[in-house]
This record gives structure tokens, C-alpha cells and sequence, in this order.
């Protein structure tokens, strides 16, 4: 429903211009080509497609453009996707929740339908939320001024509170809805874009150009970075303790955000994809049986070396499999001898059709 709601600026996301893609990737002249031009993520309201450095602002805007679909259901994903302490969103929706819970229990207790703007705790847990105000609104609270009870004649004294509409009290099930909606509510998160890729077989696959966005560093960092590889054959052959080596290990997996990763199939194929570098291994395992014609085919992946990449929990980082990485993909040698003896006609590739279809070649 979202997306056909929204499919007009989804339409208008998709894709990059000339001028963006001529900005993924500054290399200097001559440069080889990355691998990937950058990496992009899905927003989950429109479905449109954009790069990372662009995802916050996208998404912003694509909550603010539901507020004409639904007022409380974008207030709600505002609440909980742009606050990022948790704790405080924790508490504030907590608290929130009470004062629905007190309406909703004693619809004819007056004093519950007001809520004092300047009180201790709505000020300590409640205002300092981005985007509480306009929930307030959308589930049909006004502010108004009112008079301090028990004050003189002479100086009347005022407050600001936050009063629910008369109305609202024939709609008490909407308001435990609201509540509900508000304590369920996950922060909206666009999903990275794999950039699935399927390239012919090419001597090329284990070169990787990357570009700035997949590291964890600044420019000058990943120079630096680049002109101490050069001095890494060198270092290796150093003695080294087993500490100094594991404390470097670690510092060299918090280098890197994404890794970008190729499954060589055994006709030579290639599918590549982009990860989290603290995702799993399970996910590249998904990755591939979604691109295979027959998803139930048994296999296994190999890692650089042939080391076979079992543990399907352990992250991409615990395995050095970052920035980036070429696997090889083995059948189970059993089941595809009992395929071959069936004698029946087999498909020149395991791929799916359509990803053969617009198979591309590694320059």
C-alpha cells in the first residue's frame, strides 16, 4: 500500500543522474574503474534506490510525504526512527503509553484528557522526542492555555497543556490502538541494495576496485591505508606474538563497513553482491540459493585458499572476508553424480534465466 501510494517519488529516486555518478567515484585520471560505483540502500516507503550519503535525507522526506496517508503512523515511524538513543525512546514511549492507558481506563476523569506541558516529566521524557508533538496532534490532542487552579482574582496565572478533543472520547479504541501502534513501532531502516551482479567467467574476478564508501575512514585514512600494503609483504615476514597479531586482526575489522563479495561457480559464472561487513555468512549462503534455478541444490563455499566456510553464524570481518572477497562454490559431489546418472538433459547453468539474461562481462 505504501509503495503504490508513494510510487510517484519513487519514480523520482530511481536511478542516479550523470552528474551523481560522475561524483561516486573521483578517481584520478587513468585510474581503474571500481568494481562498484558505491553503495546504496532501499527505502522501505518508496522502494526507490539511493546512495548511501543520501539515505537519511530520502528517508525524511518520505516519512514527511506519509503524513498525508497517515498522520500516526509517521509520526510514530519519526519517534522511532530519528531518535537514536534508544533508552530515551524506550522511556518516553513508556510514558507516553501511561497517559493513553489513563484515558482509556478512566474515560471520565477529566484531569487524565490534560497534560501540563511544563511538568517535570513530560519534559524530561517526552519533549526532547523529535516527532512526539505531531503525534500528539495526530491522535487528536490541542494545546490550549488554561488558568492555574487556586491562584487570585487579581494575577491570573496560566499553563500550557496538552488537552484531548471531546471527540476523542467516543474513539477509546483508536486511542488503545494508537498506544499499541506507538509501543510496537520499529525504527524505519532502508535495507542495503545487494547490487546484485552476474559476470561471464574472467581471469578478472579477483580484482577489486573499491570505492571510499565501503571503509570506515576518512580519505586521507584509506591512503595511508593503500601506501601501507605496499609494506605489508615485508611485515609479514616479521616475528610477531600471537597478541600483537589478534590486536591487529581487530583493528583491521573495524576498518570496514561493507564488503563486496563474488561466488565463482564451478562453469566459471560469477555472482557478486554487497554485505555488511558484520554480517553474517548465512546471508551470503541465502544470497546464492536465491539466485540458483533449483534453490534445494546442495553446496558449500570456499573461502581464499580453499578453507570451506561452514559455520554459517560467524561474520564476514571474524573471517577476513572484507572489503572484499572471491569464493568458490562446490556441489555436493554425491547428489550431482545422481543428477548425471539420471541422464536427463541439464541446464548450461545453474543461475537462474532472467540473471543469465543480463549477464555482464568484468573489465
Amino acid at each position: 500500500v505504501r509503495k503504490e501510494l508513494m510510487a510517484e517519488a519513487a519514480a523520482s529516486e530511481q536511478g542516479l543522474t550523470a552528474e551523481e555518478k560522475d561524483q561516486t567515484f573521483p578517481e584520478d585520471e587513468g585510474a581503474a574503474a571500481p568494481s562498484v560505483s558505491g553503495v546504496y540502500f532501499i527505502c522501505p516507503l518508496t522502494g526507490a534506490v539511493v546512495r548511501k550519503d543520501k539515505k537519511e535525507k530520502h528517508l525524511r522526506e518520505a516519512i514527511q510525504a506519509y503524513f498525508s496517508v497517515d498522520p500516526v503512523a509517521a509520526s510514530i515511524m519519526e519517534i522511532h526512527t530519528f531518535n537514536k538513543d534508544r533508552e530515551k525512546v524506550r522511556a518516553g514511549v513508556e510514558t507516553m503509553a501511561k497517559y493513553l492507558d489513563n484515558i482509556y481506563l478512566h474515560p471520565e476523569e477529566e484531569k487524565y484528557r490534560k497534560i501540563k506541558l511544563q511538568n517535570k516529566v513530560f519534559q524530561e521524557r517526552i519533549n526532547c522526542l523529535e516527532g512526539i508533538h505531531r503525534f500528539f496532534q495526530a491522535i487528536g490532542f490541542e494545546t490550549k492555555t488554561l488558568p492555574v487552579p487556586g491562584q487570585g482574582k487579581k494575577i491570573q496565572v496560566t499553563e500550557e497543556y496538552y488537552v484531548l478533543r471531546d471527540d476523542m472520547l467516543t474513539r477509546l479504541e483508536d486511542l488503545k490502538g494508537y498506544k499499541e501502534q506507538l509501543l510496537n513501532s520499529e525504527p524505519v531502516r532502508a535495507q542495503l541494495d545487494r547490487q546484485l551482479c552476474v559476470f561471464k567467467p574472467s581471469p578478472e574476478a579477483a580484482r577489486f576496485e573499491l570505492p571510499n564508501d565501503f571503509y570506515n575512514l576518512t580519505a586521507e585514512e584509506i591512503k595511508r591505508e593503500q601506501r601501507l600494503r605496499t609494506e605489508a609483504v615485508e611485515k609479514a615476514s616479521m616475528l610477531r606474538t600471537k597478541a600483537m597479531r589478534e590486536k591487529e586482526e581487530q583493528r583491521e575489522m573495524r576498518k570496514y563497513n561493507y564488503t563486496l563479495l563474488r561466488v565463482r561457480f564451478p562453469d566459471g559464472y560469477i555472482l557478486q553482491g554487497t554485505f555488511y561487513a558484520r554480517e553474517s555468512l548465512s546471508a551470503l549462503y541465502s544470497f546464492v540459493r536465491e539466485a540458483l534455478r533449483d534453490d534445494w541444490l546442495p553446496f558449500e563455499l570456499l573461502g581464499p585458499g580453499g578453507l570451506k566456510l561452514t559455520d554459517e553464524n560467524l561474520a564476514f570481518n571474524e573471517c577476513g572476508l572484507v572489503p572484499s572477497a572471491l569464493l568458490t562454490l562446490a556441489w555436493d559431489t554425491a547428489v550431482m553424480a545422481d543428477i548425471q546418472a539420471s541422464r536427463e538433459e541439464q541446464p548450461a547453468s545453474a543461475l537462474k534465466p532472467e540473471l543469465l539474461s543480463r549477464v555482464q562481462t568484468l573489465s
